[in-house]
């Protein structure tokens, strides 16, 4: 499995809570988003199926909202 970087824009502010909850769990920043990530993924699967390795482009888009006529 091949790993990627990515990069984020984050608040300062925020950043300093996230390495704080960080710490305090025993982890990196990096850990801990990583943490973060793969617990919203179980979540979303948990909730609406599992996900497909290969996702078509298009089928990775939030639907829009129902307009409210």
């Amino acid at each position: 499995m091949a790993i990627k970087s990515v990069s984020i824009r984050i608040e300062e502010e925020m950043l300093k809570k996230l390495n704080f909850v960080a710490d305090y769990e025993g982890r990196s920043i990096n850990s801990h988003i990583l943490f973060l990530v793969r617990q919203s993924i179980k979540n979303f699967e948990l909730t609406n199926g599992e996900i497909q390795e290969a996702i078509p482009p298009d089928s990775n888009i939030k639907p829009s909202k129902k307009s409210s006529n």
